[in-house]
């Protein structure tokens, strides 16, 4: 079967990327920087060009994929390159296009050496990420997800702190080994369907609840680490403590989510009875991670360790909304994944700026930043509030639909996830209260600068997103109801044959 939607919309988000990607890698030259970001910057838009059509026209009403291509890859295996996306996936391209161009700005003054290395990096590794979010081949998916583990190996490896080899390699073991199981449920799955790799055909499969169990947990185990859900997170605060601060930006808003969006593409709709009997399961881990996190979370030194806790919190209401099984739970885990992107992505950007001025991320060391930055002040305080849930931000709308679903599905779920907003207020405010506020705390933060106008740009368009999205939620929420109430009544009929 051989079709395809003209222009390839979904080939051109992937491929224009790690394209250019690779011309940035072999045409780059260290003598000529500037010649290089400014390359870099042009490709980064070009690939988020493509992006915009789609939700251009895209159509909320219609069942299934859409912007489908489908041709064969591997014919002999019958491995397909089919791409399609629906109401689940649609957001999460052009954000990961967004935050790419984001991520290329923010590096500009920042990366001096092997500048081509670390921007073709992060353009490779956006066309990879965008795959994952498409990919309707069991086996391409897994080829998209395990290729983006090699970028961002690199850009910590290479671009990160003192103990980035340390970092890169436990990211890397934690997410690698715990893909390897799901690697086993896809040929399993593959056999099962007849020679198959087609994922829409994968969800049709009968099963038996031992198989259906067995792949819920192979599967659990690769996505568990990629949101990562307490207790595989531990990966994760190394990994941003050390990664430079585009890889600390796309690690929280793209990457943790590829595992949140396997559950939806593969756990629910393939394992539907295995879902319920093992959601209390995924409900407890889930609470887990938004309480005792949270908490850890409030006594962290480091600002970007007390960020990336946050961000293992803010993940635990995405993965509680999908296992309470309603509408609202379900679109408010998706929303608060699309929301994530945009506040994680800025509250990391703030710490590189402070970073990049006064090499210190200790809490400690800082004191009265407003008086020597107004403007980076306003914009790190309203990043502050959309990370605890502050009303009109879109931190608020994702995690009030999560609380609403739970409370639907069980009152005292719904009040123990209500309990992160008080965590969630406690450690931004107490962080931005000694960060912030207050005398100006030593000589160093006395000889601060204010944001340039590069910097400025960056922090205003993050700005007006978190505040739109908070303001007008009706765009995201519209295109996933059709996708979510098709999954969930997917997920509502048993699949024992």
């Amino acid at each position: 079967m051989m079709q395809s939607t003209f222009p390839p919309y979904l080939s051109l988000a992937i491929w224009l990327p790690i394209i250019l990607g690779c011309v940035v890698l072999a045409i780059g030259r260290d003598d000529k920087p500037g010649l290089t970001r400014w390359f870099t910057l042009v490709a980064a838009i070009v690939s988020f060009l493509p992006t915009i059509p789609l939700v251009q026209l895209f159509d909320n009403a219609a069942h299934g994929f859409q912007f489908v291509e489908s041709t064969p890859w591997i014919g002999r295996f019958n491995i397909m390159y089919a791409l399609g996306i629906d109401g689940l996936s649609l957001w999460f391209v052009p954000l990961t296009a967004f935050i790419t161009v984001i991520v290329v700005i923010s590096a500009w003054q920042v990366i001096e050496t092997r500048v081509a290395q670390y921007m073709g990096s992060f353009l490779i590794l956006s066309g990879l990420m965008v795959g994952v979010f498409c990919a309707l081949d069991g086996l391409l998916f897994y080829f998209f997800f395990e290729a983006t583990l090699i970028p961002m190996f690199i850009i910590i490896g290479v671009f990160g702190g003192a103990n980035r080899v340390y970092a890169a390699f436990k990211f890397f073991l934690y997410t690698f080994f715990g893909s390897l199981l799901t690697l086993i449920a896809i040929v399993y799955l593959y056999n099962k369907a007849g020679g198959s790799f087609d994922i829409p055909t994968w969800h049709k499969l009968p099963l038996t609840m031992k198989e259906q169990v067995l792949i819920f947990l192979a599967f659990l185990m690769a996505f568990a680490v990629k949101v990562p859900m307490w207790p595989v997170h531990t990966w994760l605060p190394d990994a941003h403590v050390e990664a430079p601060t585009g890889g600390s930006v796309v690690l929280a808003a793209i990457m943790l989510k590829l595992g949140a969006y396997g559950f939806l593409r593969f756990s629910l709709p393939i394992a539907p009875d295995a879902s319920h009997y093992l959601a209390g399961f995924m409900i407890t881990l889930s609470l887990i991670a938004v309480i005792y996190i949270g908490l850890v979370a409030l006594v962290q030194k480091d600002m970007k360790k007390l960020v990336a806790y946050s961000s293992i919190a803010h993940m635990g209401f995405v993965t509680l909304g999908f296992f309470i099984f309603n509408p609202m739970g379900m679109q408010g885990g998706i929303v608060q994944m699309i929301s994530h992107g945009f506040i994680s992505g800025a509250m990391f950007l703030c710490i590189g700026v402070l970073y990049d001025r006064m090499h210190s991320r200790e809490i400690a060391d800082y004191g009265g930043v407003i008086n020597r930055m107004p403007k980076f002040a306003a914009f790190f305080v309203l990043f502050s509030m959309a990370n605890c849930g502050l009303p009109a931000t879109s931190g608020f709308v994702g995690e009030f639909m999560v609380i609403l679903g739970a409370v639907q599905f069980n009152f005292w779920i719904g009040l123990l996830a209500a309990t992160a907003l008080i965590f969630g207020a406690a450690y931004s405010l107490w962080m931005v209260k000694r960060v912030v506020f207050g005398a100006v705390g030593n000589k160093h933060v006395a000889e601060l600068t204010d944001i340039n106008k590069r910097e400025f740009f960056m922090f205003a368009v993050l700005a007006i997103a978190v505040i739109w999205m908070g303001l007008y939620p009706a765009p995201f929420t519209d295109t996933m109801q059709t996708s979510v109430a098709d999954l969930l009544q997917h997920v509502a009929v048993s699949k024992l044959p």
